[in-house]
């Protein structure tokens, strides 16, 4: 008698085969179907300069932006949280050491600190003149001169295209990277180089606003947030504000 066992078995493993290559056939076809840019604004197929084009193009003509985070230079590291608009800012710019507020309408430009930061010291000592000009100045909002040299530095950190151009410049050859979800955001990612030059995420949704950049070389991480949103900017009432007149003292910070 001649057995056709065998025969059933190969004919079941056959079967079982075919349906574990049909499934992943199925489950292969399935994920290259899906559109990763479903949803979105479209800018994740273009080319990367392209995508930094309309970036741009969408920061420059957004009426408000907030940016927190912190840049790193040769002066130091500093955590900013400012509110920017086409017509001024204010926010804080802190360091490890100090801190001040920072106020700008139009081409006034007002800083706020504590008595500390306007206390000049010489060997460790600061004169009694010195102490009184500090205690006037202290927790009040100081007009800086248009022609101080600090002027055209403090007035950087509010000057929305300045700061923005900036920020935004990614250095070497730009390279999209990969798809992240930021702040709330689904995002595609640019970069400088491999990512040495820097690196920005763009969302997906909505304009393709920039919403976060790392500066290449350790150079800080900034958010940006509440693109579009007005920015109130009021001037500091007469008996808040201290008008020095000439160049400003020296300060600790």
């Amino acid at each position: 008698m001649t057995s056709f066992a065998p025969a059933v078995r190969n004919h079941r493993r056959t079967a079982l085969a075919v349906m574990l290559c049909g499934g992943l056939i199925a489950a292969l076809t399935a994920c290259a179907g899906e559109d990763p840019d479903k949803g979105t604004n479209g800018v994740g197929k273009l080319s990367a300069e392209q995508i930094d084009t309309k970036a741009r193009a969408a920061a420059d003509s957004a009426d408000g932006v907030r940016l927190a985070g912190t840049l790193v230079s040769k002066g130091g590291t500093y955590m900013l949280n400012m509110k920017l608009s086409d017509k001024g800012g204010t926010g804080s710019v802190s360091s490890k050491k100090r801190s001040f507020v920072l106020l700008r309408i139009e081409d006034e430009l007002f800083i706020k600190a504590d008595a500390d930061f306007w206390l000049h010291e010489e060997d460790g000592k600061a004169g009694r003149s010195d102490q009184e000009a500090a205690e006037k100045l202290g927790g009040k909002y100081v007009k800086v001169p248009e022609d101080d040299p600090s002027y055209r530095q403090l007035r950087g950190f509010t000057d929305k295209k300045v700061l923005l151009d900036g920020l935004l410049t990614l250095h070497g050859t730009l390279n999209k990277g990969a798809r992240d979800t930021v702040t709330g955001h689904r995002t595609i990612q640019l970069l400088g180089g491999k990512g040495e030059g820097g690196a920005l995420d763009v969302s997906l949704e909505g304009k393709p606003y920039p919403v976060r950049v790392a500066r290449g070389g350790g150079g800080g991480t900034v958010t940006l947030a509440d693109w579009g949103r007005a920015v109130a900017l009021e001037a500091p009432q007469d008996d808040d504000t201290v008008d020095y007149g000439g160049e400003l003292p020296k300060s600790s910070g």
